[in-house]
């Protein structure tokens, strides 16, 4: 006699729902993803007790009628697979057949449905997998689907649910995912009749973006587009001063379908590269289609995780296109209203007078109203070398590298254009503003050192500094501050990563070498990673035990700090455990380099220094973070100002 036996339908089920049915929100998903699959325009979910107690979702979608509506809860039937070819092309977001009659094995469960608009419809009472009634009755066209005692022929499945709120949390972030994979249907959510989630359906995302995270989030949203040769990316993505402490907040769609993949979020990240802070993370949704034969959505028993063909193509055209939608953006945190919830500027109603007396011996100011005198200092070489403003090298407010010692393109072209500026009649602020733009734009890099689309910084006019540490300016736009740390850190950080490109021309021979002592374990992992180090400029040579010289390091590095910049480079090195990438070792040791090189907060710096250091700031590729994604620069408007001091009212 054998002792292998078929399982009773009734057990198989009760497994299989161990697999599908994990906990509430499982069972919201499938039944939801049922009423999208059946063209349903407004879904409506109504849960009690986290969706322990019961779970209601309503549909205005397709329906079913009498006979379907018995099949629908037999294992593996489904409406949305017809041969094994329809398999590798799947555009529906069930298609197992595996829902229903798993949910209907361990809950009580009761349909009612119609597919047409006639008024009559069936009912189907199912409990723990027997069906108990199945009549005709009245019912809209549409689906209405009832889930109550969830798990209550389970106990022990029942024993390891969380708490309400806990299982409430992850029914609500579903609902936020699939609203936001869907915004052309209206969904609500309600929780003990309480309104968690109510979206419009009209198709608008960024409003569906309002409705989950709030108006504020969705006014600091950036619209994203573009395509390759397979794939369509559409979304929106924040900007870096809106930030989460984890990842939740980015929700990636393929198809309708929303998935958890990790490369696409890094892709992500990466294009937000050096302008978030670290461990922040940023909000976004991102929309992507393609042909699903290049898609395999049945490797996970979810359907969260899936497999592209062609994933490479699509990460880059993710990276990419959030690049370029930051580079357009000028990228300056505002301190206080969001600029589009500001009233018109007809509201300001005080007088304003000019309170200054004009000097007969005095000259026309040539720079505009309001521009101190002490901007024409800028033409004079750097670091000075008469005038009280001087200061001796010694006295440099930060070390006089090569990324510091002299004026970047922007000083230059200021000291050509000064003296012709000089021999001007006063402009007027309007006339001023006009040429300041012009001038801006002709400051800006050439097309090879930066994106032509990137927006111009800001023309800034030094004020002072705040305790030692901010730079206060001004323009026409308003108040800024400026982190003279962190705009230092990002001019040293272009420049070193600049230099890192090019290690063996600044490479130099010590008549000493400097000796470094590592563990063992350290000394073996090293030894395989000395070639990363050459191509970075630093020669280490076994000195026997455990012991390493260095005989080489670029001249350029930061004087006095080679040798502990030397071991932050084998530090990040031997805790990579991956394969070296040498373009990211080039630039994490040009962000040690720029964070040893700049000027440090409490230290003052003269008039001369704070104007150079925003000339060269204005010159850089991205002067918005520092390269660990701290913001540089933040404004206060001048409409922000006046109403502090109830100018406006």
């Amino acid at each position: 006699m054998g002792i292998i036996n078929v399982l009773d339908e009734h057990i198989a089920n009760q497994i299989a729902a161990g697999e599908v049915v994990e906990r509430p929100s499982s069972v919201v998903k499938e039944l939801v993803e049922n009423a999208v699959d059946a063209g349903g325009t407004r879904i409506d979910v109504a849960i009690e007790e986290g969706g322990l107690s019961l779970i209601r979702v309503t549909d205005n979608g397709a329906g079913m009628d009498a006979d379907d509506c018995e099949t629908a809860f037999f294992r593996h039937a489904t409406s949305k697979l017809a041969s094994a070819q329809d398999l590798f092309a799947i555009r529906t977001l069930g298609f197992r057949g595996e829902a229903l009659p798993s949910i209907a094995a361990v809950a009580k469960v009761e349909l009612t449905t119609s597919p047409d608009s006639s008024g009559l419809g069936s009912r189907i009472v199912i409990e723990g997998g027997s069906i108990r009634t199945k009549q005709e009755t009245n019912a809209p066209k549409g689906t209405d689907i009832a889930v109550r005692e969830l798990f209550f022929n389970t106990p022990a499945r029942l024993k390891y649910m969380k708490t309400i709120q806990t299982e409430l949390g992850h029914v609500t972030d579903y609902m936020y995912r699939l609203a936001l994979a869907h915004p052309g249907i209206a969904f609500t959510l309600k929780h003990n009749g309480n309104v968690l989630l109510q979206t419009l359906g009209n198709g608008d995302l960024l409003q569906v973006i309002a409705a989950i995270y709030g108006t504020a989030t969705a006014k600091s949203m950036l619209k994203i587009e573009g395509e390759s040769l397979d794939y369509q990316l559409s979304g929106y993505i924040s900007k870096p001063e809106l930030t989460r402490a984890n990842r939740n907040a980015v929700s990636t769609v393929i198809n309708g379908r929303y998935i958890r993949n990790f490369g696409l979020v890094h892709a992500l990240l990466q294009g937000y590269h050096t302008l978030l802070p670290v461990h922040r993370f940023p909000v976004a949704v991102l929309h992507l289609r393609m042909d699903p034969t290049l898609i395999d959505v049945n490797v996970h028993p979810a359907k969260l995780e899936v497999r592209f063909s062609k994933e490479q193509e699509l990460l880059q055209l993710v990276e990419r296109e959030a690049r370029e939608v930051l580079g357009r953006q000028r990228l300056i945190p505002a301190a206080g209203q969001p600029a589009a919830a500001r009233p018109p500027r007809e509201a300001v109603v005080q007088e304003q007078l000019a309170l200054y007396r004009p000097q007969a011996a005095q000259p026309a100011e040539p720079t505009g109203a309001g521009v101190p005198a002490e901007r024409e200092a800028r033409t004079a070489p750097w670091p000075p070398a008469t005038g009280s403003a001087a200061k001796p090298a010694a006295e440099a407010p930060w070390p006089r590298t090569d990324a510091t010692a002299r004026p970047g393109p922007a000083t230059d072209r200021v000291r050509e254009t000064a003296p012709a500026a000089a021999t001007r009649p006063a402009a007027s602020p309007r006339e001023t503003a006009a040429a300041a733009g012009a001038l801006l734009r002709s400051l800006a890099p050439a097309a090879e050192e930066a994106p032509p689309a990137l927006p111009a910084f800001p023309k800034l006019h030094p004020i002072g500094q705040l305790h030692g540490t901010y730079i206060v300016a001004q323009n026409e736009e308003g108040l800024f501050l400026v982190d003279q740390h962190a705009a230092h850190e990002r001019i040293n950080y272009e420049h070193y990563y600049e230099l890192f490109g090019k290690p063996a021309e600044a490479s130099q021979v010590l008549l000493v070498p400097i000796t470094l002592e590592f563990t063992a374990s350290e000394a073996s992992r090293l030894t395989d990673k000395l070639p990363q180090l050459e191509q970075a400029g630093v020669e280490l040579e076994p000195f026997g035990g455990s012991s390493f010289l260095v005989r080489t390091y670029p001249h350029w590095f930061p004087a006095g700090e080679e040798q502990a910049l030397i071991e932050e480079m084998i530090e990040w090195l031997l805790g990579e455990r991956k394969q070296v990438d040498i373009g990211k070792l080039r630039e994490k040791a040009a962000i040690m380099c720029s964070c040893k090189a700049s000027i440090k907060a409490n230290q003052n710096m003269g008039t001369l220094e704070i104007e150079t250091l925003l000339d060269r700031l204005a010159a850089c590729r991205n002067p918005y973070t520092c390269p660990h994604g701290r913001p540089i620069v933040v404004s206060f408007s001048t409409y922000e100002l006046e109403k502090m001091f109830k100018r406006v009212m």
